[in-house]
């Protein structure tokens, strides 16, 4: 792990997160009344994911679907579902849902740029190659997240985070934040790259029996 990740990570976090938030403000209390004024039941969706070092923490998003429904945790929602808000497919298609995390940030429990947190009992069916993906805070958006995201399998994605782990840096924070915007404008089609095909494979030794 770098010097960068050990130390200066943290300080980076928590200053870009304040300083998002205070400029941020107005859009995220609009956002809040546009949920509050269109829909019933909370502003915000939490779930229980695994963290930093597989530890839990209660992360938080604006939520998106119908306030009366149970979530799944195991489901996966695509953006046409009938129980998505109106709001909240716009604010799904844009990644504004995800902008409370920046409290996470703050809090200490997220990084603005670090793998995804995932479910606890995906985080407790890792083996050992897979933990490394813990080794860092999960983040808002990541590296898997501008070069795959969903439109790869979750093993590539997997690959992408530990290539991450390995070669954390500011440099690489800001490009991964720099990228960020566009996979949101453009869409993941055009940005996604399988990871065999990427420039971070050269960091990870991949497992012989890896999936395919």
């Amino acid at each position: 792990m770098t010097f960068y990740a050990r130390a200066g990570k943290r300080a980076f976090d928590a200053l870009a997160s304040g300083v998002l938030v205070l400029l941020l403000s107005p859009l995220l209390l609009a956002i809040a009344l546009l949920i509050k004024l269109t829909s019933r039941g909370p502003v915000f969706f939490t779930q229980d994911r695994g963290g930093w070092r597989g530890e839990a923490f209660r992360l938080i998003k604006f939520r998106t679907m119908r306030g009366d429904r149970k979530p799944d945790p195991k489901e996966l929602v695509p953006l046409n579902h009938p129980e998505i808000t109106a709001i909240g497919r716009i604010l799904r298609r844009l990644k504004l849902d995800e902008l409370p995390q920046l409290f996470n940030v703050l809090h200490g429990d997220m990084s603005l740029i670090g793998p995804r947190p995932t479910l606890l009992d995906q985080v407790a069916a890792y083996d050992e190659f897979r933990r490394q993906r813990l080794l860092a805070r999960p983040g808002i958006t990541g590296l898997a997240q501008v070069y795959g995201n969903s439109l790869v399998s979750w093993d590539e994605r997997i690959l992408y985070d530990i290539a991450y782990v390995r070669r954390c840096s500011l440099p690489l924070d800001l490009r991964i934040l720099a990228r960020t915007p566009l996979v949101v404008l453009l869409g993941e089609q055009s940005t996604t790259r399988p990871f065999a095909q990427s420039p971070f494979k050269a960091f990870v030794d991949v497992p012989t029996n890896w999936a395919k």
